[in-house]
């Protein structure tokens, strides 16, 4: 049966009630369950039911969400192969909107308003970390943002990695990099399996997006881009737009968060998120040794709503389920 035609099925329990979303690899549904309820239920496409590299990758992705519990990472319910032979992941259905569409309708945020999402984001982020599982797609777009509830929830492990698997078990080659091109740590662009410091980039990169609507580096083609990746520093958090000033601390915490060398950011994600909660917060103190000289605190410009919000290459490469 084609994927498309499971709207009005039931697979493995579930009743399939219409699209959310597709990728590479997988199509993801809304269904009902009589236990679960309400469910996104990602499945995998039927020309890859027997490419065992797709199957391992998509149960991995199961077992990781399955190991991390924590209230801003969608939970996961059910996974297996129905009796229809398709492999299926059933996750919690979170409410509110996709984080990069609801930036790219309010943004740039106000600088408490990205404190509380990235600190919710990064809370997720040290319990995957501290179970050994590090996300490597952290992006606006893998994030549910509920502007009621201003609840975060953070989804997709679908090429997180496990610190402590043999290299025979990693299932990207030497040489590949995986993520997402705009949000990846440069160290990743080698290929080599990444650690936690590389997510804390990643983290970085969208703290940076959704106070300023834009991305630390400017390149409008992949090549451009990976080549400023490699070569060149991002651009400083209060040049990204001329319509837009951050306290000194805020700047800093970000631009150190997107060092180039992994030594060189906070030693866990949840130091960056409490230094840059508390410089937002105006309690954290920017030394001297950082920026030269101490200014005074400046509250940042009323966002702007010009024309440099967010378009050209990188509005062109959006959307959910990548895979």
């Amino acid at each position: 049966m084609p994927i498309e035609t499971l709207v009005g099925t039931t697979l493995a329990g579930y009743t399939v009630r219409g699209k959310v979303g597709e990728g590479g690899t997988s199509t993801v549904f809304r269904a009902e369950h009589a236990q679960h309820g309400t469910v996104a239920l990602k499945v995998l496409r039927e020309k890859l039911q027997h490419d065992k590299t797709a199957v391992q990758r998509f149960l991995r992705e199961a077992q990781f969400g399955a190991r991390v519990e924590h209230p801003n990472i969608v939970r996961t319910l059910d996974y297996g192969q129905s009796d229809s032979d398709r492999y299926y992941l059933a996750i919690e259905w979170a409410g509110g909107e996709i984080l990069d569409k609801f930036a790219d309708k309010a943004g740039p945020l106000p600088m408490r308003d990205v404190a509380l999402i990235m600190t919710q984001i990064c809370s997720a982020v040290q319990a995957a970390h501290n179970v050994g599982i590090v996300h490597r797609d952290l992006k606006p777009e893998n994030v549910m943002y509920d502007p009621a509830t201003r609840q975060v929830k953070l989804l997709d492990f679908g090429i997180a990695a496990d610190t402590d698997a043999a290299p025979d078990q990693r299932l990207t080659r030497a040489g590949f990099f995986v993520g997402t091109l705009m949000y990846v740590a440069p160290e990743a662009l080698s290929g080599e399996l990444v650690g936690p410091a590389a997510d804390q980039y990643s983290l970085a990169t969208i703290a940076y997006y959704l106070l300023t609507g834009t991305l630390p580096y400017t390149g409008k083609s992949p090549r451009e881009l990976f080549s400023q990746l490699l070569t060149q520093p991002p651009v400083a958090l209060n040049k990204a737009k001329p319509t837009l000033t951050f306290p000194a601390a805020v700047e800093m915490v970000v631009m150190k968060a997107l060092s180039k060398q992994p030594a060189e950011r906070y030693p866990s994600v949840e130091a960056f998120a409490q230094a840059f909660d508390a410089a937002t917060a105006g309690t954290l103190v920017t030394p001297a040794s950082a920026t030269g000289a101490v200014p005074a605190p400046t509250p940042p410009a009323s966002p702007a709503q010009d024309d440099d919000s967010g378009g050209g290459f990188f509005g062109k490469m959006k959307g959910l389920f990548k895979r």
